[in-house]
């Protein structure tokens, strides 16, 4: 098999830009942050197979073989033994040729994995213990707990502050050039590493002291490989999922000779720094995309001049396809929509239109009437916008307008407990409001007859603002899409209820959404309360919006939809193509193992 035309032939699917893959890919590069593209992640699992396979570097007959090997180690094991370093082992089961899961080439061996190691895990400490006796003890034994152990050759954190004393008889020692590997819970099986100094070592770790010289490397290689990993997996048992001692020493490792071993080694290094690369590569790529991306549409929203900005379309136009091809393009895209939306630059202006200032006094007028016929309270008068408040400049026809001014009211929600059951009334909180919208079901209830409901229900497109919670949510809206009078709100909600004939709800909301009304009007006032953070309803009051013609303000809530969907659609695609690469990643590496 020609390993490098099976990387090669496959280049465009190894780095096609698939879903990020988290901690725990198997054969993790050196240089790895945490995050690998699947491909370069299934291409380093189809190296180390290959590796463990003999399928990666060419036998040599003139090699002493395995089974030389493991006399050796039978013998050296004995004097262990003997000079009571270690304690004899009952003998572990013979290998059935049923268990073998593939064949082996000339020279190799079958072998369980406590024979050819010493295999034993660590202590346990706790960590008022740590702190009290083991912190910042210089000159001794670092001690490595599962955190301190990466997902392969990344080198093992020996600086975590805590370390044994090399007299303290109860801690067990892994010496250099072990091979340690997770045995419980959900890194179980997928952390693993090599020492290059003598540890002490965590409880939930297993050591493999090597005999015979065996390389530690070919070990991990192993111990990162899809076949090792599946036999692990099939003897994990429990809750949280671990491997006894006993089962791991009984799985099966494939011996190769000594010096085929030390070539599989090099072989993997030089691969696995090829993987690096091209992760480096294809993240440095995605990094320039999204610069480029995020510029090229920065320079729409930015252009006043109409001919500059249809030169700014154009050369997006142009090259449409190659820009908009990850989720994070298409996600910055939408925020462009709603942007030129909110400046008048995504449909045009009618100048039959009634301008927004009448708008404004028809709210001012309408709030009166409310006034007096006692169904709002009166309001205090909001400041002037000063110029210096405008974040851009507006078409004809547009006014900025202080949210309190361009709604009717503003109110918190209800600070009742809620419970369980199908008889009460919904009351929608927090976490209802995702991605502009208002997620009904699965609300807690309030009871039907509670004091002060009916003038908290909701009605059909009230606008529901979040006041608080970690800032990234903070100022997050949504559009009640319900029947009237069905629904109430929690008091970490703010509604806000429009004039419909006057400011469209739909618009309103959108125009909240966009990144420049965050940046100008919610960041700024973001403050620290009792541990969240918190932007209230008075101060969302005096936030401006910018307020078109009402039958703009229709056109513009059309054409969004529109696009929108257009964008979920190639989000869809994009997602579509990712997942196919993906199949077609694991498909090659299933093939070539088979």
């Amino acid at each position: 098999m020609k390993i490098v035309n099976l990387i090669t032939e496959h280049i465009d699917i190894w780095t096609a830009p698939q879903t990020l893959k988290v901690n725990g890919g198997r054969g993790r590069g050196k240089n790895s942050n945490g995050q690998s593209p699947h491909g370069i992640n299934k291409l380093r699992e189809l190296i180390l197979e290959l590796a463990v396979r003999g399928n990666l570097v060419a036998q040599d007959p003139n090699d002493v073989p395995a089974s030389v090997l493991l006399e050796k180690i039978a013998e050296e094991k004995a004097q262990l033994i003997k000079k009571g370093i270690i304690k004899k082992q009952k003998p572990l089961p013979e290998i059935s040729e049923d268990e073998k899961p593939f064949e082996l080439p000339e020279g190799w061996e079958w072998v369980r994995l406590g024979e050819v190691g010493n295999i034993f895990n660590g202590n346990s400490i706790s960590a008022s213990v740590k702190e009290a006796k083991y912190t910042n003890i210089e000159g001794e034994l670092s001690f490595i707990a599962t955190k301190d152990v990466g997902y392969g050759w990344e080198e093992l954190d020996y600086g975590n502050g805590i370390s044994i004393p090399k007299d303290e008889p109860k801690f067990k020692v892994a010496h250099k050039g072990a091979v340690l590997i997770c045995a419980e819970g959900g890194s179980a099986g997928k952390k693993c590493g090599i020492t290059n100094q003598d540890i002490c070592f965590g409880n939930k770790l297993f050591t493999n002291d090597l005999y015979g010289n065996i390389e530690s490397s070919y070990i991990l290689a192993n111990y990162l490989s899809p076949t090792f990993f599946n036999q692990f997996s099939d003897k994990m048992t429990g809750i949280i999922g671990g491997i006894s001692a006993s089962k791991f020493s009984q799985l099966l490792l494939p011996i190769p000779p000594l010096a085929e071993q030390s070539r599989i080694v090099v072989k993997v290094n030089g691969l696995m720094a090829l993987c690096d690369q091209l992760e480096q590569r294809q993240t440095d790529s995605h990094a320039a995309h999204e610069t480029l991306v995020e510029t090229l549409l920065a320079t729409l929203t930015s252009v006043a001049d109409q001919g500059k900005f249809a030169k700014a379309w154009q050369r997006i136009a142009d090259h449409f396809d190659t820009l908009f091809i990850t989720e994070h393009s298409i996600d910055q895209l939408k925020q462009t929509i709603l942007q030129l939306a909110v400046m008048g630059k995504l449909v045009p202006q009618d100048p039959n239109d009634e301008p927004a200032s009448v708008l404004l006094e028809n709210i001012a007028e309408k709030k009166v009437r409310l006034v007096n016929e006692s169904k709002i309270k009166k309001q205090k008068p909001l400041l002037e916008i000063g110029e210096d408040e405008k974040p851009f400049e507006l078409p004809d026809g547009w006014e900025w307008a202080r949210i309190g001014d361009a709604s009717l009211f503003t109110e918190y929600g209800m600070s009742e407990k809620t419970f369980d059951g199908i008889n009460g009334i919904p009351v929608l909180k927090m976490g209802d409001i995702q991605d502009g919208k208002v997620i009904l079901g699965g609300q807690k209830l309030v009871p039907e007859n509670m004091e002060g409901l009916p003038s908290l229900y909701l009605k059909k497109w009230d606008v529901l603002y979040n006041r608080t919670n970690s800032a990234e949510l903070v100022g997050k809206t949504g559009i009640y899409d319900g029947p009237d009078d069905a629904y109430t709100f929690a008091s970490y909600l703010v509604r806000i209820r429009c004039s419909e004939e006057c400011v469209h709800p739909i618009y309103l909301n959108l125009s909240m959404n966009t990144t420049l009304f965050r940046l100008t009007q919610i960041e700024p006032h973001l403050k620290q309360q009792c541990g969240q953070a918190n932007v209230n309803a008075t101060i969302m009051k005096n936030m401006i919006v910018p307020v078109p013609p009402i039958h703009e303000q229709h056109r513009i809530v059309a054409k969004v939809d529109e696009l929108m969907v257009l964008c979920d659609t190639m989000k869809a695609r994009v997602n579509e193509a990712q997942a196919t690469q993906v199949q077609l990643a694991d498909a090659i590496v299933q093939q070539a193992v088979a």
